[in-house]
């Protein structure tokens, strides 16, 4: 049945250990969960929850409307039924320190195997907007090193994300990821930078495993997993291109069945019925339910 066949220890061990290594690790961001699974049998290694794909599933702009249980509860069905580690946007720790640190553990209770903590204000706002604020370095430093104080398994990954770049320059963001990873971080995410020389420029300053976003239509280029690779990143990560991509087609595959009156020229593109049940491992839960219900019941009287 479709079900995860490994722990979140193991995968939190496999997630480290790849991050040990020098290739980089491509991480999709699942839509749901059966997207989650699409990811693991494309043969990707990793996946991710990103906070703005949860809030547009929900109908929410990206302003930190969302709460932790909210993405916890999400993540838990993701778990469920993918192998791959999974790690999460925890935006802000959603409050205080004390929040913060809430936080992490709902995200190891629901089978994570990292997230991101980032240093906006509270509440947040997509990182590639204009008008973004950060938190002084102190309030960072305190928000990492309570989520750091809660965790209960030392192989869950904290990552610090920074948008100091847009705020307050290059060296502002390099010398913020360097205190964060002093406060606990394992990695750093630094948002939003503008080149390929400031993701260079990056590397060469902070000595801990780094993660590149490449999400669409934001501030900075698309750069290719070979570049990354080459300039030293250790994730290359596509947060809201799934999302973007099916809601794409759904747009279209409403305007043309609003304009033909049938489905029938849209075929071609879904997804089978019969590989829809080949994911979702169909045919097995009919094999569990016979080998359930194997015996017969007695007449009645």
């Amino acid at each position: 049945m479709l079900h995860t066949r490994t722990t979140p220890s193991e995968r939190r061990r496999a997630l480290r250990a790849r991050l040990a290594e020098s290739r980089i690790l491509p991480m999709p961001g699942a839509i749901n969960p059966y997207s989650a699974r699409l990811i693991q049998e494309a043969g990707f290694e990793a996946a991710y929850l990103s906070g703005a794909v949860l809030a547009a599933d929900l109908g929410l702009p990206d302003i930190g409307l969302t709460t932790s249980t909210e993405i916890a509860a999400r993540a838990a069905q993701m778990t469920r039924v993918t192998d791959l580690p999974v790690l999460v946007d925890a935006d802000t720790g959603f409050g205080e320190p004390m929040n913060a640190a809430r936080t992490l553990q709902l995200m190891e209770d629901a089978g994570l195997a990292g997230l991101h903590l980032e240093d906006q204000v509270n509440p947040k706002r997509c990182g590639h907007l204009d008008g973004k604020n950060v938190v002084p370095v102190r309030d960072m430093v305190r928000r990492l090193r309570a989520a750091a104080d809660a965790r209960r398994d030392p192989d869950f990954l904290l990552m610090a994300r920074t948008d100091a770049r847009a705020v307050e320059g290059l060296d502002a963001a390099i010398e913020r990821a360097k205190a964060y990873v002093d406060a606990g971080a394992d990695a750093v995410f630094p948002e939003a930078l503008a080149d390929e020389a400031e993701f260079d420029a990056f590397r060469r300053a902070v000595d801990v495993p780094l993660l590149a976003n490449m999400t669409e239509f934001g501030k900075g280029p698309l750069l290719g997993a070979g570049a990354l690779e080459d300039l030293g990143y250790d994730i290359v990560l596509y947060p809201v291109t799934l999302f973007r991509y099916a809601m794409g087609a759904v747009e279209a595959g409403l305007r043309r069945i609003a304009a033909e009156g049938t489905q029938a020229g849209l075929l071609e593109g879904m997804q089978t019925r019969s590989r829809l049940y080949e994911v979702l491992d169909y045919e097995s839960y009919g094999s569990f339910d016979a080998a359930v219900f194997d015996f017969t019941l007695p007449p009645s009287a």
